[in-house]
């Protein structure tokens, strides 16, 4: 039977931060569940010195990422998992009272998802940048048999009221969206996988291959889909009053109210109704 392997274009180097500290706690994420996109806000800043500030820092603040991209590296400062044979440890890279990511994958990200961030500026090629942070976001869902499609999210997604990234920092670099990069992570993903015969499989490991298979042959389907969810013109009619409420009540903010994407304005439903708003 054949199994996958994934094109290792860019070179994952680790940069860990002192563990047991405020940004690197030490302990294990039990199973990894979802991912989330970030940009660091702070346009200019590379990886190298987003990590060095980490590390320096390390005692003042639990904020923290696993992962920082730009045109030159791709830095793991937190065991995400991807090199070697370390296990995902957990990061704070976003808030624990925000209930979005509860409803959506059933756990709080800084638990169950691996934090990537974006790096951007006018000292930065950001095309360069984009490709690589495109290929880690795919590599990472390869790593955990995620559907890229569906366990990809956005800060700005989560804390909807706090955070515009990774959108904001796409948009001042490249003028993209965030529904364009879950579409090129899944192209990339799809690019990516090489099959390699192997007829001493473990029966865990067949029953991987077989997910695997599955998952690829659906997610086209789930991109064509995701096609008519990208950014809306209006708020559509089923969502506005919940937007609405969102807004007065100081969950999202005014200028994110308006062209967001199918799936931001369900979620914002959903927490209304749920009693959330």
């Amino acid at each position: 039977m054949a199994k996958y392997s994934f094109v290792m274009k860019y070179e994952i180097t680790t940069q860990y931060l002192t563990t047991h500290t405020k940004r690197r706690p030490g302990r294990l994420i039990n199973k990894v569940g979802f991912v989330v996109a970030h940009d660091t806000g702070n346009p200019n800043s590379t990886a190298t010195g987003n990590v060095n500030y980490y590390e320096n820092s390390r005692n003042l603040e639990s904020a923290s990422a696993h992962i920082f991209v730009d045109d030159k590296h791709i830095i793991e400062c937190i065991p995400a998992g991807l090199v070697g044979n370390k296990y995902a440890e957990k990061a704070w890279h976003v808030l624990y009272n925000v209930p979005t990511d509860n409803i959506l994958f059933g756990e709080d990200a800084n638990d169950a998802a691996i934090g990537i961030e974006y790096c951007y500026g006018t000292n930065i090629n950001a095309r360069e940048a984009y490709k690589r942070y495109v290929w880690v976001l795919a590599y990472t869902c390869f790593k955990y048999n995620l559907d890229p499609v569906k366990k990809i999210t956005g800060h700005f997604i989560l804390d909807p009221n706090r955070k515009t990234d990774p959108k904001s920092g796409l948009k001042a670099s490249l003028g993209t969206t965030f529904e364009q990069l879950v579409k090129d992570v899944v192209t990339e993903y799809n690019a990516c996988l090489v099959e390699t015969d192997d007829e001493n499989l473990t029966p865990e490991e067949e029953k991987m291959v077989k997910e695997l298979q599955a998952q690829v042959a659906k997610m086209q389907k789930e991109l064509d889909a995701l096609k008519t969810k990208d950014a809306m013109k209006e708020i559509p009619s089923w969502a506005k009053a919940s937007v609405d409420k969102a807004v007065e009540k100081g969950f999202v903010a005014k200028e994110n109210a308006t062209g967001g994407s199918y799936d931001f304005y369900r979620i914002i439903t959903v927490l209304d109704r749920a009693g959330k708003l």
